[in-house]
């Protein structure tokens, strides 16, 4: 017992001191410790994967790839998306080790950028990654809802949904995200936790069912990797590629680590990590899933077209029974869940960075910390609000909403392709040597450019209309929400950003004495006045 005892304070003693370490190392980067480092490496990573649901999200999604690819594209699309990806996040998991702070992208742009362009490309970085994040918030809720729909239209064929029917179901899922994570901070790697392993039994639970349900009528193998199918017009190169856009949504959200780092101890070890782990996780299960949902397809046109959603679909077309249907439905939709929640802390933790440097309008207001809650409440309530206005406006044009959610991919691969594409422009010296995660070489050179040509890629590939020909009712939107995004950076910055944004405080002489040399950038000595101007704010 008493050895017991012993064990427990000795290790209760080292994480202590692994957290004043790690706020020690924080403050050279030019804040105070404000939120707990209450996660572990298994909660985190369950925060990570919660985010990108790689499984339910492909599985949600699968309509779109479908016709513009067909098989082919929804499974090796999900591979491309996926080694493309890892390579994105390699290239930022080195900033990531070097400068493990929430700002994230905005923050590394501003240390590695050119002097003169340093404060100008920090703010527009930090602006498209809170617009993203705040954006990709609403996709929670709308996945869920969309669940829910297609239950009721399944079980009773001849209900008429309405938009305010799934508005309904979305201010619910929000508010439910919006409480746990106001009242229950203290409890969410216990959340992250239950949300990674549910995850994983329901993709278990879900493919071993629908495969033994649906024996042996399965399809060929020939259909499931092989089989490609164009029905939206363009040439079958580019219906092609257009059907990778569900793979690239299916891993959006990966650098959700970055803006939590500041809640895990050892961050620069375990950040890298985490980020890549989720981005394997989800490539291996999402590849097992959709090739069990394909074997058991029976008529591709009726998951297309399917009322009831491709999903739902698909378990019918297993199990011929309804009931079982939504039991199996159960597993994503309470992924969904975990999805809304997770992702109200992420965005909540970039726009709370982002105000303490100054980014945001009123930024003394949302860079407070609650004294009880230990949350950034004011952040959250942003967030929260911002997502109820886009389902008010989905209330009005779903096709506008739809525009917003595929901006928020855009803008963050754009994020993701800022930083590294600074670092190569400037021979990738940028960085310090001693960095915990080093791609070494050539390897680094290669990583980063697959990675900065895929985020080109993919943007091309999300503004495009899906089909032809181009109708008001079809077209993409995408670009016009992302111009409102950029105009709203530019006159942000001309009315107050240019006058109030200084970009990170970093601590020159702390951080030579650390890990990290030789940094250009905005480099002040003076540490951490943003966290003082914040913490007398609350």
């Amino acid at each position: 017992m008493d050895d017991q005892i012993r064990r427990r304070s000795g290790g209760s003693a080292r994480h202590d001191i692994v957290v004043a370490h790690d706020a020690v190392a924080l403050e050279h980067l030019g804040h105070k410790q404000e939120l707990k480092r209450n996660f572990s490496m298994i909660s985190m990573l369950g925060l990570a994967f919660a985010i990108l649901n790689t499984w339910t999200a492909l599985a949600a999604s699968i309509s779109l790839a479908l016709p513009s690819g067909g098989p082919s594209a929804v499974i090796w699309g999900l591979m491309v998306a996926g080694v493309c990806n890892l390579c994105l996040a390699a290239s930022l998991a080195e900033f990531l080790s070097a400068w493990p702070t929430a700002g994230g992208q905005y923050h590394w742009a501003a240390i590695v950028a050119w002097k003169d362009w340093s404060r100008s490309l920090s703010y527009a970085t930090g602006w498209i990654n809170v617009s993203g994040w705040v954006a990709l918030t609403a996709t929670g809720g709308l996945l869920g809802s969309t669940f829910i729909i297609n239950i009721i239209s399944l079980l009773h064929p001849d209900y008429e949904s309405e938009p305010w029917h799934q508005f309904l179901i979305y201010i619910g899922f929000t508010l439910v995200a919006l409480l746990i994570n106001a009242f229950s901070t203290r409890l969410l790697p216990l959340f992250t936790k239950a949300a990674f392993f549910w995850s994983l039994t329901g993709f278990v639970v879900i493919s071993i069912t629908i495969l033994a349900c649906a024996s042996p009528n399965y399809q060929s193998g020939e259909f499931v990797y092989g089989q490609f199918i164009n029905e939206v017009g363009w040439p079958d190169g580019l219906a092609w590629l257009l059907g990778l856009l569900q793979g690239a949504f299916s891993l959006t959200g990966f650098d959700a680590v970055a803006h939590m780092i500041e809640e895990i101890p050892q961050p620069q070890v375990r950040g890298p990590r985490i980020m890549l782990y989720c981005i394997g996780i989800g490539m291996g299960t999402g590849f097992v899933f959709l090739s069990c949902l394909l074997f058991c397809v029976d008529n591709i046109d009726n998951v297309i077209e399917s009322g009831a959603g491709p999903l739902l679909q698909i378990f019918m077309d297993a199990t011929r029974s309804p009931a079982g249907s939504v039991c199996l439905l159960m597993f994503p939709l309470v992924c969904m869940l975990f999805t809304s929640t997770t992702l109200m802390t992420t965005s909540s933790r970039m726009s709370y960075a982002f105000a303490r440097d100054h980014g945001l309008p009123f930024s003394h207001i949302f860079a407070r910390v609650h004294p009880g809650l230990d949350v950034p409440l004011n952040a959250l309530l942003w967030t929260a609000a911002w997502v109820v206005v886009f389902g008010c406006i989905f209330l009005g044009s779903s096709s506008t909403f739809n525009a917003i959610t595929s901006a928020s991919v855009v803008a963050l691969g754009i994020t993701y392709a800022i930083p590294p594409s600074i670092n190569v422009l400037r021979g990738r010296k940028m960085l310090p040597p001693n960095r915990a995660f080093k791609l070494p070489g050539a390897l680094g050179w290669v990583l980063n450019l697959v990675g900065i040509c895929w985020t080109i890629l993919t943007t091309v590939l999300f503004v495009f209309p899906p089909e032809l020909p181009v109708t008001s009712e079809n077209m993409n939107y995408c670009v016009v929400a992302f111009g409102v995004i950029l105009l709203i950076a530019v006159v942000t910055w001309i009315f107050d950003g240019r006058k109030n944004y200084t970009g990170p405080h970093v601590d020159v002489e702390g951080l030579e004495k650390g890990q990290i040399v030789g940094v250009e950038g905005v480099t002040e000595p003076s540490m951490t006045k943003t966290a003082s101007d914040s913490k007398a704010a609350a």
